[in-house]
């Protein structure tokens, strides 16, 4: 990244199987076409952390789209947020978002996955080709599925702290490897009850024996959520990592 360009930032209505869902798209602003990006969202959902983070891909070159993936639940937020999200809050929004994000299945998911890459190819802002991927949090585990649901649409899928990513169920993402023909990264937290070592261990087991180009680093210290700076596990220091290996990642790829 040499250049950081001016970007438009604009809400935006995606049609899906069930009904309209509310996005945040932004851009550079030259009134070129550039590469793609699909933002999935962690479970705090789309505020003004996400449209930063977005903001800062496009300043580097990209397309990107943030859905809010709990649209059937409402345009975001679906819950208020505190402007710092700690310790104190955390309990009583996920007693709020459990039950909603448990809604989203695997199926749902997908259905929308669909309906956000073909609302990207149609987008004038966004180069033809496939796009690239990012996810936070539960959006990690959105990304390895949405690139192994749809390969010939993906070209690169990179997730950050994200749980859950290689579980004994019989839906867990990491049995899609085998269909995976995009590059990967995955930037794990090592302070994350959520992917505990023998999960990250199965995931990179499954890439490597599914022949996908992958890369994996555990970022000492990093605690779920290090990229969200308006919680209390930010972290600088992780998150600056994340951006480095995120944009070698779409650099490359897109």
């Amino acid at each position: 990244m040499t250049e950081v360009r001016e970007v438009r930032g604009t809400s935006v209505n995606i049609p899906t199987q069930d009904g309209s869902a509310d996005a945040y798209l932004t851009h550079p602003d030259d009134n070129t076409a550039h590469p793609a990006v699909l933002f999935y969202m962690d479970a705090f959902g789309l505020r003004p952390r996400l449209k930063e983070m977005a903001d800062k891909l496009a300043g580097a070159g990209y397309t990107v789209l943030v859905p809010n993936l709990l649209h059937r639940h409402g345009p975001a937020p679906v819950l208020e947020l505190p402007d710092v999200i700690d310790a104190d809050h955390r309990p009583a929004l996920f007693e709020q978002l459990l039950p909603i994000i448990r809604e989203l299945t695997p199926d749902l998911a997908m259905r929308d996955a669909d309906a956000y890459l073909s609302w990207l190819a149609a987008c004038p802002q966004a180069a033809d080709g496939p796009v690239g991927i990012t996810g936070y949090c539960m959006g990690a585990g959105l990304a390895l599925r949405t690139a192994g649901t749809y390969p010939e649409r993906v070209a690169a899928a990179a997730g950050f702290h994200g749980g859950r990513l290689a579980t004994d169920a019989p839906d867990s993402p990491h049995l899609l490897a085998g269909r995976v023909t995009a590059e990967l990264y995955f930037g794990h937290a090592d302070q994350d009850a959520s992917l505990p070592p023998e999960q990250i261990e199965r995931l990179d087991k499954a890439f490597t024996e599914a022949g996908v180009r992958h890369h994996s680093e555990v970022y000492p210290g990093a605690h779920h959520g290090y990229t969200m700076a308006d919680t209390a596990a930010y972290d600088a220091k992780a998150t600056e990592r994340h951006w480095a290996a995120l944009l070698d990642l779409l650099d490359r790829t897109l």
